[in-house]
């Protein structure tokens, strides 16, 4: 097992494919962290409005209290996990389609062998990313934020774990899907529109129709930025007293995390998606014709 670890390692490094993606990764993630800063400034400036001191009253936090950068570190986590994402599905789609995948199935004891040794790697990959992604996301959130608008060490303890998680489970789900869809140019329009455009289109149409937005949240695109939007707004309000549910609604919606359950359900949500389809790629996978 440890040599088919080894192979699976040598076979993504030697390419340039998990580069070439985590180069655009790291500058969303450091562009989004840098707007997360302005634009938490931003709002402090706005704290002495009649508004503020009602939103104020409401939440039990004093406009100094206020981490509007949180905010912005959960849609720009969100953004950027979308590239792992496409770093799994590429990585399993290109070597199906090229069949480079054969002599792996040849030389391995078994397909199961191989899928598993794959799953480590790329977790491990993920895990890479997330930690590359919250980095930089930190980087720029520092770089353009006063103190009081940075989460403590707790906070950043927490965001960085679930922002390794759901980069894990993006890149898992990407494999997943890599094997269900073996087209290279397919499987990444498939994830883009669907992760970018689908689910977003979704969601300003149950606004705009004035229906509950639950729906989305268990999907996955919605879950999984419930899984980051949900913390975000936890630590938001951790020193809040008694919040209404329509403020905790309201401020997972400004996370990105519209229609959003809680953080733990929200992962077990997603975590649910990615057994489903990277279960049904793996058992594609074992039953396909490799001559």
């Amino acid at each position: 097992m440890g040599n088919l670890v080894q192979a699976e390692l040598r076979k993504t490094t030697t390419t340039s494919l998990w580069w070439g993606l985590l180069i655009p990764t790291v500058l969303v993630a450091l562009g989004g962290g840098l707007l997360s800063g302005l634009i938490g400034r931003w709002f402090v400036d706005l704290t002495s409005t009649a508004d503020a001191e009602q939103l104020s009253e409401m939440l039990g936090v004093t406009p100094d209290q206020w981490k509007f950068s949180l905010f912005g570190i959960a849609r720009s986590i969100n953004l950027a996990t979308v590239f792992p994402l496409i770093f799994g599905a590429l990585a399993i789609s290109g070597e199906i389609g090229r069949r480079t995948i054969t002599t792996t199935f040849l030389t391995a004891p078994s397909r199961m062998h191989t899928m598993l040794a794959k799953m480590l790697v790329y977790a491990l990959w993920g895990a890479i990313y997330g930690l590359a992604i919250m980095g930089f996301v930190a980087l720029g959130v520092v770089l353009t934020s006063t103190s009081g608008q940075l989460p403590d060490a707790g906070g950043w303890a927490m965001l960085t774990l679930v922002c390794v998680l759901s980069s894990i489970l993006m890149t898992m789900f990407g494999i997943g899907l890599g094997a269900l869809v073996p087209n290279v140019a397919g499987v990444t329009v498939l994830l883009i529109m669907y992760f970018v455009v689908v689910e977003n289109a979704l969601l300003l149409g149950l606004r705009i129709a004035g229906t509950p937005e639950t729906l989305v949240g268990f999907l996955p695109n919605g879950s999984v930025n419930g899984l980051t939007g949900s913390v975000v707004v936890d630590l938001f309000l951790a020193k809040a007293g008694v919040v209404p549910e329509e403020a905790i609604t309201f401020l997972r919606m400004f996370a990105g995390a519209g229609g959003a359950q809680a953080w733990w359900l929200s992962g077990l949500i997603f975590l649910g998606w990615v057994a489903v389809v990277f279960g049904g790629g793996w058992a594609l996978t074992a039953r396909k014709d490799i001559t």
